[in-house]
């Protein structure tokens, strides 16, 4: 039987998914990515060309979820300290202090961050698996909930930076944001024409239905979500395939399995079950397994692609009945 607590979180996400819609049309399964990385205390990398309203998406999540939110733009120029803060010199006590950076908030936005050396990007690995940074040997705690929500542009490579294996497996999912179809295009640019405004989400009727006291309350009902023993040899025989497709030279790593187990759960208590199915498996294995596949180079020459590699995976491995 399901618990009247659970209920009321299914309920509360459900108001937050409405919310969103308010200034989100057409990006399903971006918002439901975005919700399941909340639920499992991960992050996500959203891709997707510019103008496809990612910046726009996390602003309206937090704006529903009351959480606070920053943006960093990254550059070519953007030094570590500029993400996580530094030491500042105070004449007034002749001490330094530590001046917190844009890192300390819940729902961090980073924008293009493949346009920012390594050495800037890695600043964040402290950040996403510790939920602390370390400033000068003293570790600072980040608040609670604490995501990274990432983009970059697919299209637009002049200048940029791959983000290195250990920082994409440090990422829960990988969504994509397609361009909409006509009609989800007319309907944006229909709101625009009666007068909605991005830049004021409370204008446009958002409105916080939820905390992260609810948001907590939630991910601990997905905690409890059951996986049975056929399920969790399914999982890891789906990554294991990953492996040994011809086409990839690094396949999912355990981590991978790990945060495909926390997905799909998150999925099946979103559809109102206490019970992980394969379908949930199958229906999440491509946002979080995707950017943990390095294709030979051949193979990509060849036009494979690595939603084509677990395409082919997802069906040549037979799930549990």
């Amino acid at each position: 039987m399901t618990e009247p607590a659970t209920l009321d979180a299914r309920a509360t996400l459900g108001a937050v998914r409405a919310e969103v819609s308010k200034a989100i049309v057409g990006q399903d399964a971006a918002v439901t990515g975005l919700l399941v990385g909340l639920l499992c205390r991960g992050h996500v990398l959203i891709e997707g060309v510019p103008g496809v309203a990612k910046t726009l998406l996390v602003r309206t999540v937090a704006a529903a979820l009351d959480l606070q939110t920053a943006r960093i733009q990254f550059t070519a120029d953007l030094m570590p300290g500029d993400v996580t803060g530094s030491l500042v010199y105070d004449s007034a006590t002749s001490q330094f202090t530590f001046r917190a950076g844009p890192v300390f908030t819940n729902l961090l936005l980073a924008d293009e961050i493949n346009r920012t050396p390594p050495k800037t990007q890695s600043a964040l690995l402290e950040a996403m698996e510790e939920r602390q940074v370390s400033v000068d040997g003293q570790p600072q705690l980040l608040p609670d909930p604490f995501c990274v929500i990432a983009t970059q542009n697919p299209v637009e490579y002049e200048g940029t930076y791959p983000l290195p294996e250990a920082q994409l497996d440090r990422f829960l999912l990988k969504v994509t944001m397609p361009l909409p179809d006509r009609e989800t295009e007319l309907r944006m640019l229909t709101a625009h024409a009666a007068g909605f405004n991005p830049r004021n989400l409370a204008a446009a009727g958002v409105r916080p239905v939820a905390t992260a006291h609810d948001l907590a309350a939630a991910a601990d009902a997905v905690g409890r979500v059951y996986a049975a023993p056929e399920i969790l040899g399914y999982i890891v025989e789906l990554a294991r395939s990953t492996r040994a497709a011809p086409a990839t030279s690094l396949g999912v790593s355990p981590r991978g399995v790990i945060a495909l187990l926390a997905a799909a759960r998150a999925w099946a208590w979103l559809s109102g079950r206490q019970f992980v199915t394969p379908d949930d498996v199958q229906a999440l294995a491509p946002a979080t397994f995707r950017h943990r596949i390095v294709l030979r180079p051949e193979a990509e020459l060849e036009g494979v692609t690595t939603d084509s590699v677990l395409s082919s995976v997802l069906t040549s491995v037979p799930a549990p009945r």
